[in-house]
């Protein structure tokens, strides 16, 4: 422009001769002379109108219009750019890595709360199998006079050798058929009054349930018995290998009973003794004391898994049967075992009034039942509407 003939920084006009001047080279001249460049009058840096203009783009040296100064600015530029895209990748390569650093804290805080979310609920389900053990009698070990039960591994064990059927057993066993006998044909004659009707059957309501008697981690519960003389007391087996009287009324277990390496199948409740007996494909039979909460009796009848139990009506005498293809009749005084017959078929056994027959089921019969029957009726239908209570154990 005026004065340099060079494109402004800052350009400004002055309102004396209409010229474009770079601002600060004007000032200096109007500092020295006090008047225009270009027409000569008086004028002072007030007058002086600022332009307001984009940054201008500066006409390139005379020097670099040649094709080597132009080659030289294009490698300058060239290399520019190289370094630019060279820190571009750095800086892409350092977010991955912090990326991948976040991502992987991201899994390991999941697998974390993932492993407590678990641990919670397994200690939620332990605290709601505590809860109802405020009577629980702690299970003593068994008998050292005991053999020891099968173990994990599936050792063989010693089988009890039969004693026979003596004439004091089978004339006790008469005697009581005997009675039972008379009773039945007593009852034959009129149809008791306390039998619930089958209509009031569908009236019935679930009145109560209890959970926690049996291990969260492997629930089940398989086998069930009420006490003949307090219906209150319940008896279950579960798959967690335990037996558990449990009072309903008093809402918590009277006893926890340990020993069985396999699941329990089948229990009965004595119903004159403080007595209960489990069955499990540890191919034993236990007799348990629930007052004192240990095994007394430990009846090794069978070489495979019990899948059938039913107590004599004399509450003397065990009925079992097994996956061996045998049953065996067994004193649960001695634990010794009477009697034992081989059935290809015998798949659930059970002693049937007056206690001189005994049942036994194929694994493939509709009648399987894990139900103990020691009086009459004997029909489905006569045996739930007698029962005071229906009990349901599920999974």
């Amino acid at each position: 422009m005026s004065i340099s003939n060079e494109v402004p920084e800052h350009p400004c006009v002055s309102p004396v001769s209409n010229q474009v001047f770079e601002r600060r080279l004007i000032e200096k001249y109007i500092a020295e002379n006090g008047a225009d460049p270009i027409s000569g009058q008086p004028l002072s840096e007030e007058q002086l109108i600022d332009i307001k203009v984009s940054h201008p783009i500066r006409p390139k040296a005379p020097s670099a219009t040649s094709i080597p100064a132009i080659l030289k600015s294009l490698q300058d530029e060239w290399d520019a750019v190289m370094l630019h895209s060279f820190t571009l990748r750095q800086q892409l390569q350092t977010t991955r890595q912090e990326l991948s650093h976040a991502l992987y804290q991201h899994d390991a805080a999941c697998r974390v709360i993932a492993r407590l979310t678990k641990e919670v609920t397994a200690a939620r389900e332990a605290l709601a199998t505590l809860k109802p053990q405020a009577g629980l009698i702690a299970p003593q070990a068994t008998p050292a006079s005991q053999p020891a039960a099968v173990g994990a591994g599936g050792e063989a064990m010693e089988i009890s050798e039969q004693i026979g059927m003596t004439p004091e057993i089978i004339q006790k066993l008469q005697d009581k058929a005997t009675v039972l006998t008379t009773e039945r044909k007593k009852r034959g004659k009129t149809v008791p009054e306390e039998l619930v009707r089958a209509e009031d059957l569908g009236k019935y309501r679930q009145v109560a349930s209890h959970a926690g008697l049996h291990s969260a981690s492997i629930p089940g519960i398989l086998s069930l018995d009420l006490c003949p003389t307090d219906t209150n007391k319940v008896l279950t087996g579960g798959a967690d290998k335990n037996v558990v009287v449990f009072d309903r009324r008093e809402e918590q277990i009277v006893a926890t009973l340990k020993g069985h390496t396999k699941k329990v199948s089948s229990v009965i409740y004595h119903p004159a003794q403080s007595v209960v007996f489990s069955a499990s494909p540890d191919s034993t039979i236990r007799v348990w004391s629930v007052s004192g909460g240990n095994c007394v009796q430990v009846i090794r009848a069978h070489e495979a898994s019990v899948t059938g139990l039913s107590l004599h009506a004399t509450g003397d005498y065990l009925l079992s049967s097994s996956e061996d293809q045998y049953w065996a009749f067994s004193d649960i005084q001695t634990g010794r075992v009477l009697t034992k017959v081989t059935d290809e078929t015998a798949g659930c056994a059970q002693t049937e009034p007056p206690n001189l027959i005994f049942l036994t089921s194929s694994l493939h019969s509709p009648f399987k039942s894990g139900l103990s029957l020691n009086s009459p009726p004997l029909h489905y239908y006569q045996l739930t509407i007698i029962c005071p209570i229906i009990l349901l154990a599920s999974f």
